[in-house]
């Protein structure tokens, strides 16, 4: 293409420019093609370049790739005909040009409004299916830190046990000012270049296009959320015509020697025309192999009714009487064998049930058929002798019993088998009346199997009908090339055909299969009258014409196309005219008709009389039929649906049309309904199903005021439509693919043809598409669902369902919710070969359809969300206060007992200090043992009295004067694996001044990950020294550390192994107990470090408060199974011992890997009353445990002795874990009553604890909607939308809590959820930070409530969400008990239209939607939601987690999930505390390094 003049691009206008660059970056991305990409092109340049005389502009320059596009090439395929059809030739079925233009309109039309859909990422492993080439890598290679070490195969599951990361780089109040929401709501420090913020920019990108229909204005909404009702279009089209009245069909004729009975014709023509061909079953390659006569039928058709009748039982008790129903179970090659067993069943008068072949144990609708079968009371079926042994046997030989069927007895009526009926014996053949005939089964939209049974007069009206409709006469010759079982295939070619001595040329499904021309040519040699076909057969014999040339269709006066009904039949039919009017077909012969199981034919179109005028079209617009009514259309051609008439009602029959829901009230005359027909020739009901018959069989239609239109019944039948001019009847679809979408209805068939328009040719099979609606959120949407082709690439894929999606959204103006994309040949089939839809949409909805590419739309056409939550603006903290007392509501406070009224004249009192309590206990009681280490074979490793921890307390003591030369108040690191030497140095460095801050260390096999966590708590903890073992010091200096951090910078290093006895000169006493202890340093789940200043008077009135709580003194033995490096956890393993005095069994929970009975042996072998444990631990046991309670008897466990059972946490209760636990154990002496948890913080570690005396803690069920408006609404158990809360334990001595709104900081009533702040001597002093950062220190640890506290108390603030209710239980102090409940960390909670999310409770939710999701984590990125799940199953269920976590995240908390990204398990981290560290994994997700089996991008 020609340059623009002077300077090239360049000297562009920025705007043109701006959309070059975007044009630049469609074609690189695949969103257009290389010829659009030169016609936009030009289009933009054309005003800027010197033209070319008469030379297109799009034509002057090389395209850019000159590559020729390669042919479509096909298979190679087992048959010739085969080849031609799968090749890149159009598939014309579902063809109509008309459709196939206004797509492509359609199309162009949203090239213009371009739609930028991010691509989804796939992990190159996953689908055997994507070529090598599709997935692009990350564009930033930053090598991600290599774990194999640690677990075996990066696919174990097994996560590194205990892995705190390193935070990411924020540390509370080490950068002035730094703010940390802004961290948290722009992706700082991620590669802009990441593939993943791409992808999500051009997600946002798209969803910030407006979408139909527009929102109303934001509304202040308080308690409940208000789904959206869609509310009726104003200009939506009404039916306007007048009502319509029934319409008629011709008299039927009244013929001499018509039968009395079906059967009665069988007699007549077996006895006098005994020599006359009846039926010719074709072999494999299409030519004739067998002609049974009626003489054959006759004679064969009698040997069976006798043998049922007589020879199956004995003389007294036969197995068969009249009346009773049999299964026919005949494959679809075998008519012969059928007509035979199905005439045998008339003369017998017992009740013949047609069913398909059960191919395997499970087949597809098998289930159903099975209660097809227990509804008729079937024990008997006839089939042939190679059928029954085709059919599925166990090990033994016997047929097996099929999923969901009774136990049948198998009778093969092969001729050898049958007995000759004595000479005397005729069966009963009496005027055909109101009994039944058959049963003819019908698959209803939910999947389940229903008997249509038809009466023996209907049978008989039913063929007369037809004969006269189709004007048969004695002896012509028909080809069949439907299912012989049911429908037309069984009423024209079994039925019809006996009554008028017709010869039928049956051609089965297996042979249209590999041979698509056999049925024309069958039409051909026979010279046949009629033809019975579905569109199906048309399209295949246009794909396999061309290999015959010399076929005649002349001697055709009807061609049947059975499935008139669809909207691809008018095109299939004209195609097939416009190719073999050539070879003789008449236009006239063709005659499409409609029918369904219940009302049987509806109507048909006459044979024409040669060169009268072929019947109109009608074409309609498919915005009027969404609302079910008739508008021609005109204004946009796109949008249009054409359809043939099927001709007029049948002879002797009335219809009517009816509204397809609520009562059967008449429609108007330009409106949509279901047809429904009155005749003698319709189905009697669905047998054994009284309650769905009526509603189906016995209608009376009412008019607009309610009252009865006459008193004939009328059947409903399943068909949607109207009587156009002429009384000639229209069909536009089915009501079992009717698609109700907000109130408009869409035919799922008209859908597929849409999808079908849209070039698939590399894409999808044709034909194997399915569209269904599933209910979700209020509404139904629409699912699409199709068979890849194994050489699809991903960018076809992706482009082409992208293409549909627009092309649906165009012409149907609805929305799809979801388009999934199988692997070929994996969806549910029909027995003829068609897809099972029900079990498509089951599968689907289960999570088993294992898609291979997936695209969901949630934001488009989920239109119903309640309005977002706006805050109100202006109420103060103080009318607030005013409105809750004015309501009567109690402030949200509470308080444990008071520490001065509690009498304990304890010797430990007298001491402020733990270490002078320590010397205390070594002079009073030196063999006192305070500390017991266990192995993980349960033995003790290291014991530690009185006197043993204070010696070795005064060596490392002497140590650090002279090894580390330090100072009083200097900060040392201990690092220390879990055990009693932490402990000794802990006090060590407390008798020499200085202040200890413990630290988990490294893991040796995970240093890259864990290194650096230690590394920053040195630095920022400006630590002069660390105290450690001999082999972690090897460690430090390793070569592997200095791969993850600088360890030439570390403070001095002393191991304590082997300490050197010397007497410490003096040991230090800190001038006031206001001076610091200790430093508690912890990871918090959203990845920041924070470290608390501990003073001695804290440690001290800790030390008391749980020694009060737990009645804890020197007698008593507790047993400790935490990790020792911060909080509650830390205080229970190195200092309540020492206060207290009691025994601590130590139990590292690292060691319960190696041996899962560890604690609980512990525990039982030492009968310990009060145990404490850390959620992993808990999880451990009840995972590893839960199924060898038995082992645990036979150890002799007994867990009686258990009073207190304490998870010691810093989140809201696990319940379900916590119960689970109790269940199982319970059988080995747990009482229900003994576990409860604790609550602590960063600024106050233990707030409650459950202690040994007190009122068990209490749960409650609260509404999740409300508690997203921050309300607390308790509702009853089992309510909708409920949540089950436990209190965390009692309130401790000393500590008081009031709830408090965290934005205006004034007290909130009990009804509403709040901050939790709380006052005590044991609160830290604040945090310690490099610079001291006072605000953050004042806004944390010594905050006032902004209104309504007269005393002016100081606060500090947790930062978790709770609320307080007061019980109808006794506390200690004799008043009411007040119960406080932990919802949530602040940090933690998502802010989402206006209102409060906890991560918890939608990741609760994603958990419970499928099997295979082992861990989940959910996240936002600006404003979306990110949902992460860890897959245990195959990688083929990956993407089937798409949809479901999609479904229930809307269903359950009214929010569209952004993206789903499906990871490995062990890929979410969970920290120490056995705590999800969602901040990491987004931080990671941002980053592309979470190496994801496949990203979804909702749009």
């Amino acid at each position: 293409m020609a340059e623009p003049a002077g300077g090239g691009v360049c000297s562009l206008p920025r705007e043109i420019r701006e959309q070059l660059a975007e044009l630049e970056l469609e074609l690189s991305e695949g969103d257009i093609t290389q010829k659009g990409y030169e016609k936009k092109r030009a289009k933009l340049l054309a005003p800027y370049i010197p033209q070319t005389h008469g030379v297109d502009p799009a034509l002057q320059k090389e395209p850019r790739n000159p590559t020729p596009a390669p042919a479509a090439t096909s298979a190679p395929s087992s048959s010739k005909y085969h080849r031609a059809r799968s090749g890149g030739a159009r598939d014309e079925r579902y063809r109509s040009d008309i459709h196939t233009e206004a797509v492509q309109a359609a199309l162009a039309k949203h090239k213009e409004q371009k739609m930028a859909l991010p691509m989804p990422t796939k992990r190159r492993s996953t689908f055997v299916q994507s070529p090598a080439d599709a997935c692009t890598p990350p564009e930033n290679f930053s090598v991600p830190p290599d774990v194999t070490a640690t677990t075996s195969s990066s696919s174990s599951s097994a996560r590194p046990a205990t892995i705190d990361l390193p935070p990411s780089g924020i540390v509370k109040g080490t950068h002035k000012g730094s703010n940390r929401s802004s961290l948290m709501d722009t992706a700082d420090g991620v590669p802009v270049s990441s593939r993943v913020s791409t992808k999500i920019q051009q997600l946002l990108n798209t969803l910030k296009r407006p979408k139909r229909p527009p929102l109303k204005e934001f509304f202040v909404d308080d308690f409940e959320e208000i789904v959206e009702v869609p509310q009726p279009d104003p200009n939506q089209p009404k039916p306007e015509g007048r009502q319509m009245t029934p319409v008629k069909g011709e008299p039927l004729g009244v013929v001499c020697n018509w039968p009395p009975a079906l059967e009665a014709a069988l007699q007549r023509w077996g006895t006098t025309q005994a020599k006359c061909p009846c039926l010719t079953a074709l072999d494999v390659t299409g030519k004739p192999i067998y002609t049974l006569t009626y003489g054959k039928l006759w004679s064969r058709s009698l040997k069976l009714a006798y043998t049922l009748l007589n020879k199956l039982g004995t003389k007294n008790e036969p197995v068969l009487k009249p009346g009773d129903r049999v299964a026919l179970v005949y494959p679809n090659n075998d008519p012969v064998m059928f007509m035979v067993a199905f005439y045998g069943c008339l003369l017998a008068e017992v009740i013949p049930v047609p069913i398909e072949v059960p191919l395997t144990r499970k087949d597809a609708g098998g289930q159903q058929i099975g209660f097809l079968l227990g509804s008729c009371g079937i024990t008997l079926a006839l089939t042939t002798e190679v059928c029954l042994k085709g059919l599925p046997k166990t090990q033994n030989g016997e047929i097996v019993q099929f999923k969901g069927w009774p136990r049948l007895k198998w009778v093969v009526t092969d001729s050898k088998y049958l007995s000759k009926s004595p000479k005397d014996w005729q069966p009963n053949i009496s005027t055909a009346g109101t009994e039944p005939a058959y049963i003819e089964y019908k698959t209803s939209k939910e999947g389940s199997v229903m008997g249509v049974t038809v009466s023996r007069i209907a049978m008989l009206s039913h063929c007369q009908a037809l004969s006269q409709a189709c004007n048969y006469s004695e002896g012509e010759t028909i080809v069949n090339v439907l299912d012989f079982k049911k429908d037309a295939g069984l009423w024209h070619g079994m039925l019809t055909n006996v009554m008028n001595k017709l010869h039928t040329l049956s051609v089965p499904y297996s042979v249209m299969k590999t041979c698509p021309l056999s049925w024309v040519q069958r039409v051909h040699t026979h010279k046949a009258k009629v033809a019975l076909v579905k569109c199906r057969d048309l399209h295949w014999a246009m794909m396999a014409h061309r290999d015959q040339r010399d076929v005649s269709l002349s001697s055709l006066r009807m061609l049947i196309v059975t499935d008139g009904a669809n909207p691809w039949s008018v095109s299939s039919c004209d195609a097939f005219l416009s190719l073999f009017q050539s070879h003789g077909l008449k236009p006239e012969a063709i005659c499409p008709c409609a029918t369904s199981p219940e009302a049987m034919t509806v109507a048909i179109r006459r044979p024409g009389v040669p060169g009268a005028p072929l019947p109109g079209r009608a074409i309609l617009s498919m915005n009027g039929l969404s609302y079910g009514v008739i508008r021609v259309n005109t204004e946009d051609k796109n949008s249009a649906l054409t359809v043939q008439d099927v001709g007029h009602v049948m002879p002797g029959g009335m219809m009517c049309i009816v509204k397809p829901d609520g009562s059967p009230q008449l429609c108007k005359t330009d409106e949509i309904g279901e047809i429904c027909v009155s005749s003698r020739t319709g189905g009697m009901m669905y047998y054994g199903l009284a309650g769905v018959t009526k509603n189906t069989f016995e209608v009376i239609p009412v008019n607009s005021a309610g009252s009865p239109v006459g008193d004939v019944p009328f059947v409903r039948s399943g068909l949607l439509g109207f009587v156009g001019p002429g009384s000639l009847v229209f069909v536009v679809g089915k009501i079992d693919g009717l698609l109700t979408v907000s109130g408009r209805r869409h035919n799922a068939d008209d859908i597929v043809a849409t999808g079908l328009a849209v070039e698939s040719i590399k894409t999808v099979y044709r034909g194997r598409i399915a569209v269904f609606s599933v209910s979700v959120f209020y509404d139904e949407r629409i699912v699409v669902v199709a068979e890849q082709r194994p050489d699809a690439s991903e960018e076809d894929s992706f482009q082409w369902m992208s293409r549909v999606l627009q092309a649906i959204d165009s012409i149907h103006q609805v929305g799809v919710y979801c388009l999934a994309l199988v692997p070929a040949n994996t969806l549910p089939k029909t027995p003829l070969g068609g897809i099972h839809i029900s079990q498509t949409k089951q599968h689907f909805l289960e999570g088993s359809l294992h898609p291979c590419n997936i695209l969901m739309c949630p934001h488009t056409c989920v239109t119903n969300l309640p309005k977002p939550r706006q805050k109100q603006p202006g109420v103060g903290p103080a009318s607030v206060m005013v409105g809750n007392l004015v309501a009567g509501k109690r402030i949200a406070q509470a308080a444990g007992r008071d520490l001065g009224q509690i009498e304990d004249n304890d010797l430990v009192r007298k001491h402020q200090f733990l270490t002078e309590v320590l010397q205390w206990r070594a002079q009073a009681t030196p063999d006192h043992m305070l500390f017991l280490l266990l192995n993980a074979k349960g033995t003790p490793v290291c014991t530690a009295t009185c006197l043993q921890l204070h010696k070795r307390a005064e060596r490392i003591a002497s140590v650090l004067y002279d090894k580390g030369h330090l100072n009083a108040g200097d900060n040392v690191v201990l690092l220390y694996p879990p055990g009693i030497e932490l402990i000794a140095a802990f006090y060590g460095c407390l008798y020499a001044g200085c202040i200890p801050v413990t630290v988990r260390p490294p893991h040796a096999q995970n240093l890259t990950a864990t290194l650096p966590t230690v590394r920053m708590i040195v630095d920022v903890s400006k630590a002069a020294c660390i105290l450690t073992t001999q082999t972690l010091m090897r460690l430090l200096k390793s070569r592997e550390a200095a791969a993850a951090v600088d360890v030439k910078t570390w403070p001095t290093i002393i191991d304590t192994d082997d300490l050197p006895r010397k007497r410490l000169p003096q040991i230090y006493k800190p001038p006031t107990p206001e001076m610091l202890a200790y430093l508690d340093f912890s990871v918090s789940t959203t990845g920041m470090l924070t470290g608390v200043k501990m003073s001695h008077s804290a440690v001290n009135a800790l030390c008391r408060a749980i020694k009060l709580q737990c009645e804890l003194y020197s007698s008593r033995q507790i047993a400790i199974c935490l990790d020792p490096y911060c909080g509650l956890g830390f205080t229970l393993w190195c200092l309540c011992s020492v206060y207290s005095g009691h025994q601590s069994i130590l139990i590292p929970p690292m060691e319960l890997e190696s041996n899962l009975f560890l604690w609980l042996s512990t525990v039982s072998q030492y009968k310990i009353r009060d145990t404490f444990c850390s959620y992993s631990v808990m999880e451990l046991c009840t995972k590893g445990l839960g199924n060898q309670v038995e082992a645990l008897k036979a150890r002799g466990i007994n867990l009686s002795c258990v009073r207190t059972c304490v998870v010691v946490a810093e989140e809201r209760p696990r319940i379900s874990l916590t119960q689970s636990f109790s269940k199982l154990f319970k059988d080995i002496g747990l009482s229900s009553r003994a576990v409860s948890t604790t609550f602590g913080s960063r600024v106050n570690v233990a707030i409650c604890l459950q202690g040994t005396s007190g009122p068990d803690p209490t749960t409650v069920y609260v509404d999740l909607k409300s508690l997203r408006h921050d309300r607390v609404r308790l509702v009853e158990r089992g309510a909708p939308q409920s949540l089950l809360l436990s209190e965390s334990g009692k309130i401790l001595p000393g500590v008081k809590v009031i709830i408090v709104n965290p934005e205006t900081k004034g007290p909130v009533g009990d009804s509403h959820l709040g901050e939790i702040w709380v006052n005590s001597p044991h609160t830290a002093s604040g945090y310690y930070t490099i610079y001291d950062n006072e605000s953050l220190q004042a806004d944390h640890f010594n905050t006032r409530l902004s209104f309504g506290d007269a005393a002016q108390t100081l606060w500090a603030r947790t930062g978790y969400l709770g609320f307080v209710r007061r019980t109808e239980l006794t506390a200690a102090s004799g008043d009411r008990h007040d119960a406080l409940y932990v919802v949530g960390a602040l940090d933690e909670t998502l802010e989402l239209r206006g209102l409060r999310y906890h991560p918890i409770d939608i990741e609760t939710s994603v958990s419970r939607t499928h099997r295979s999701i082992a861990e989940c984590a959910v996240f936002t990125w600006t404003n979306l939601l990110v949902v992460v799940v860890e897959l245990c199953g195959c990688e083929q269920e990956a993407l089937d987690l798409v949809p479901l976590v999609t479904n229930v995240v809307l269903e359950e908390h009214y929010l569209i999930v952004g993206v789903v990204v499906v990871v490995d398990p062990g890929v979410i981290p969970i920290n120490s505390r056995g705590e999800k560290q969602r901040m990491h994994l987004r931080d990671s997700f941002l980053a592309d390094q979470l190496d994801p089996i496949y990203v979804a991008y909702n749009m």
